[in-house]
Order: C-alpha cells, then structure tokens, then sequence
C-alpha cells in the first residue's frame, strides 16, 4: 500500500486553470500505474480522467484530451494533473491512484459558468 495525499482542488471559472498535485509516500517509479479519476455531484461511479504507466505512457478520456495533461515529478514522488480550459462539467472530486489500489482522499474541483 502506498498513501497518497492530494492537493490543488478549489473554485474556478469557465476557462479557467488548476494543478491538481498527489504526493505519494513512496517512489512513485515503484508503482506501474498512477492516475486520477473523478465523481461527479450525483453520479456513483467515478471515471477515468487520465493514467500515466511507469514508463511514461499516458491515457486520457475523450472528455478532457487536449485540456488535461498529466506529468509527475519522480524527485518530489508527486504526479500532477494541469487541467486548462475547463468546464462546469469538470466539477467534480477527483482522485489520485496508485496501481487502482490505494486512493487517495480526493480534492474537489469547481467549475463555475
């Protein structure tokens, strides 16, 4: 198990910027996957935002590509999530992961219009 504290969440405008940060307690080149999901207000499931795999490969959901970017820092063992652009349909709690298995404790993120 690794912890994993998230940090950057708040309010912001349509089109406006955040940087969403996730310290993990241990060298995040240990873990084969980190990334973030999202539970949007109502719904129960939460979705994928974007994964980076050990090796530097990422993905990302239709939804937020060319918006979302995600990168990490291997000196600070934190994975960030730049997001531009955003949008009321972004608000929601987003949530950091390691291997889909250890999560953190979510930041929430609102997008006002």
């Amino acid at each position: 198990q690794v912890q994993l504290v998230e940090s950057g969440g708040g309010l912001v405008q349509a089109g406006g910027s955040l940087r969403l940060s996730c310290a993990a307690s241990r060298s995040i080149f240990t873990i084969n996957v980190m990334g973030w999901y999202r539970q949007a207000p109502g719904k129960q499931q939460r979705e994928l935002v974007a994964t980076m795999a050990r090796g530097g490969v990422t993905n990302y959901a239709d939804s937020v590509k060319d918006r979302f970017t995600i990168s990490r820092d291997g000196a600070k063992n934190t994975v960030y999530l730049q997001m531009n652009s955003l949008k009321p349909e972004d608000t929601a709690v987003y949530y950091c992961h390691a291997d889909y298995s250890s999560w953190g404790q979510g930041t929430q993120v609102t997008v006002s219009s």
